[in-house]
């Protein structure tokens, strides 16, 4: 059998190949990424029976070859790349280079097997990218409305005891037309109280009267067209963000329910659509794990204990292995979780009586509610709770 292994990156690949023996079979070789380096890839490679491919998941860099590799019949292992580096440390190796890197995942596939990797489903595969594009226009929101408190601080730092939350419809409504304390100086007060924020309700005459005085008596001294231009190009921003954000979100929900397990994960009582469509696009099928323990573990919701000679601590800590990314996108759904769904509600109130810290128990919740995750996946079958389960 051969075991080939492929170094990845964004314009060119390296190929290597080895036997059962350890024996070169290629040398490390260069493919680049277009149609040419793939058929020399190909070519290299030859027939697709027993051979093994492995690479590992960079970026998005290997997913045109993957999808090549496994139409050719090529079984292919995608490789986290923390294996493969420590595999590469057992040998005490002191130099790195893309050759070298190749060479060690070929000699890793033949050592360790590793499980062919199956490409997710058209739905699944759509629903990642929803996701992901869901968050990464979600940081920018973060990020506009971390720059409009900066400029509303110098220009009329008063503005937010009135409107709390400067991302609101109000606050970039009301800042779009009025960018700082000086902008407020002579308005009428029926101007800005008919002044409509959503298309439907208005600022009212009690808050416009609030911000019309505070401006009279704001300590911002910083009014240039300067910041009056960051302001309002910032209220723009998260106008059209928030747009195409609940657009996104409607996209998302429609493709969810579609899909057969992420809409029976919406019957579990705490993960709504968008957290069933985030464990959808990170984990495919939950149900491919072999235990749910493997689930929990793979996201890292498990103790990583750290015990030798007479040091024998009495707490674990959270191991540092894991999809730290989703764990910390499920936090907020347990809080949630933990309040509204009674099954997961009665757990968390077991371990608390008990004397477990309040985050401990958390963490427990969290481990509890991707055991009903796996089950719903296994079973094909909506969530149903026990609350009367037994204390434990």
């Amino acid at each position: 059998m051969r075991f080939a292994g492929i170094d990845i990156g964004a314009e060119t690949h390296l190929l290597a190949a080895v036997d059962e023996a350890d024996r070169v079979l290629i040398k490390p070789t260069k493919v680049t990424e277009d149609a040419a380096g793939y058929e020399r890839l190909l070519e290299l490679l030859g027939a697709p029976r027993d051979t093994l491919v492995a690479m590992e998941a960079t970026g998005h860099y290997w997913k045109n070859l993957f999808a090549t590799l496994v139409a050719r019949g090529f079984v292919v292992a995608l490789l986290n790349p923390l294996r493969t580096a420590r595999f590469a440390s057992e040998d005490l190796a002191r130099t790195k280079t893309d050759a070298i890197d190749a060479l060690g995942i070929a000699r890793f596939a033949a050592q360790k097997r590793p499980p062919a990797t199956r490409l997710p489903d058209p739905a699944t595969e759509e629903l990642r990218e929803l996701v992901r594009l869901r968050d990464r226009l979600g940081q920018d929101f973060g990020d506009r409305v971390r720059q409009l408190h900066r400029v509303v601080d110098l220009g009329f730092p008063e503005f937010t005891r009135y409107v709390r939350r400067l991302d609101s419809e109000l606050a970039t409504a009301i800042l779009h037309d009025y960018p700082t304390a000086a902008a407020f100086v002579g308005i009428s007060l029926r101007r800005l109280a008919g002044l409509r924020y959503d298309g439907r309700h208005k600022v009212g005459d009690d808050l416009a009267r609030s911000l019309i005085d505070a401006a009279a008596r704001s300590v911002g001294r910083h009014h240039g067209e300067a910041y009056r231009i960051q302001v309002r190009y910032a209220c723009e921003d998260l106008d059209l963000l928030r747009r195409r954000l609940r657009t996104l979100e409607g996209d998302i929900g429609r493709m969810l329910d579609r899909h057969e397990v992420g809409s029976l994960l919406t019957t579990i009582d705490g993960v709504g659509p968008l957290t069933a469509a985030r464990l959808v696009a990170e984990l495919g099928d939950p149900a491919s794990f072999h235990s749910a323990g493997a689930l929990a573990a793979y996201i890292g919701v498990v103790p990583g204990l750290r015990q030798s000679g007479k040091r024998t601590p009495t707490r674990a800590p959270l191991t540092a292995i894991g999809h730290a990314a989703l764990r910390a996108k499920l936090w907020m759904p347990v809080l949630t979780a933990v309040r509204k769904n009674p099954w997961l509600r009665a757990f968390y109130q077991r371990l608390i009586a008990r004397g477990k810290l309040p985050k401990v128990a958390l963490v427990a919740a969290m481990r509890k509610l991707l055991i009903a995750v796996y089950t719903v996946a296994k079973e094909r079958r909506p969530f149903v709770p026990n609350v009367a389960e037994a204390p434990r």
